[in-house]
């Protein structure tokens, strides 16, 4: 019986072992080490969190929003990362455009590394013509990133048969890294149609926690385009059609999202295909005060179904304000 119970305590302590270095691989591969590459978090609700998609949609409601979004992705594996998002923003007529802040914290594994940000932006907004209109947007970040070090396990504390019980001899890294980041974007769209890229990172700042190495945060480069098409043309009220694609790429990433959004009265629905990740559904409800969506990736990749795919949730909270004393043109783009 003692034998027995030494070896499922032994395979308990291997399986343990065996996670924990997977997970410790999987932080090195995004940014401690000095030849990774980071990567932003990722939200499949894509216009349900307008201002992280592209500072120029800064404003592009008109009235004051306040919009909240939660992710757990891959709540199966050890290595889950849970991010949430909150943001602000309104035009104001004495800016000629629109204003932002949003804030974002990001958790990997079981909180061994946190990212906070803090933005501001202005997005200045313009006609061309009767029917075309265009934005501008600067943006500000300051962000922290963290890790907590005694939730990092090395091979020098494990005994071969009572597992992990020695003290590290690794010596602690930098705990904290603190820098200044900046972002621009830009948007173009007529009353039916859209288009906007946007570059975050501008300034590719060093995010190492290791003195004397190197580890910078890829440019992130986004393009979406998308259309807004009446299922009757005379009575737009009873739905419409939005065809979208966007395409991200960081460092040595790609993402390609193609999607469809169907409209019909307080009720969206929508599909996307991530290519070669992810399949997403998504269901919305709208009201002109409130709207709330969910929506779950289906992995398709190699993680398989293990990952247990991910979870989103959005709010947004839709404010009165005054008429404009300007003409202003509003973007009609998807709501989630």
């Amino acid at each position: 019986m003692l034998a027995d119970n030494i070896c499922i305590i032994a395979r308990f302590q291997k399986r343990t072992f065996v996670k924990r270095l997977l997970f410790i691989i999987s932080v090195l591969s995004i940014g401690l080490g000095s030849e990774a590459f980071a990567q932003d978090p990722a939200f499949s609700q894509f216009y349900a969190n307008p201002l992280y998609l592209n500072p120029a949609l800064a404003g592009s409601a008109q009235c004051p929003r306040v919009i909240l979004n939660y992710r757990n992705q891959w709540p199966g594996i050890p290595a889950t990362y849970v991010t949430y998002s909150a943001s602000y923003d309104q035009y104001v007529d004495g800016l000629h455009g629109g204003i932002g802040l949003q804030a974002y914290h990001d958790r990997a594994g079981t909180g061994i590394i946190n990212t906070n940000h803090v933005s501001g932006m202005y997005a200045y907004q313009t006609a061309i013509d009767k029917n075309i209109s265009i934005k501008a947007a600067f943006q500000a970040t300051y962000y922290q990133r963290s890790i907590d070090w005694s939730q990092l396990t090395f091979g020098d504390q494990i005994h071969r048969r009572y597992g992990f019980i020695y003290q590290t001899a690794e010596t602690p890294i930098q705990e904290n890294v603190n820098k200044l980041d900046f972002s621009t974007g830009f948007l173009l769209f007529t009353q039916r149609l859209y288009a906007g890229v946007s570059v975050h990172h501008l300034t590719q700042p060093d995010e190492s926690f290791f003195a004397g190495s190197e580890s910078k945060l890829p440019r992130k480069f986004t393009g979406h385009a998308g259309a807004l098409i009446p299922l009757n043309r005379e009575r737009e009220e009873e739905g419409s059609i939005s065809p979208n694609i966007i395409y991200q790429r960081q460092g040595e990433f790609n993402h390609l999202n193609l999607g469809l959004y169907v409209n019909r009265g307080p009720i969206t629905g929508g599909v996307w295909y991530r290519w070669g990740d992810a399949l997403i559904f998504l269901v919305g409800l709208y009201t002109p005060q409130f709207r709330f969506g969910y929506s779950y990736d289906v992995t398709v990749s190699r993680l398989g179904t293990q990952t247990l795919g991910s979870h989103e949730i959005s709010v947004t909270m839709m404010f009165p304000c005054k008429p404009k004393r300007r003409k202003f043109r509003q973007m009609q783009c998807p709501k989630f």
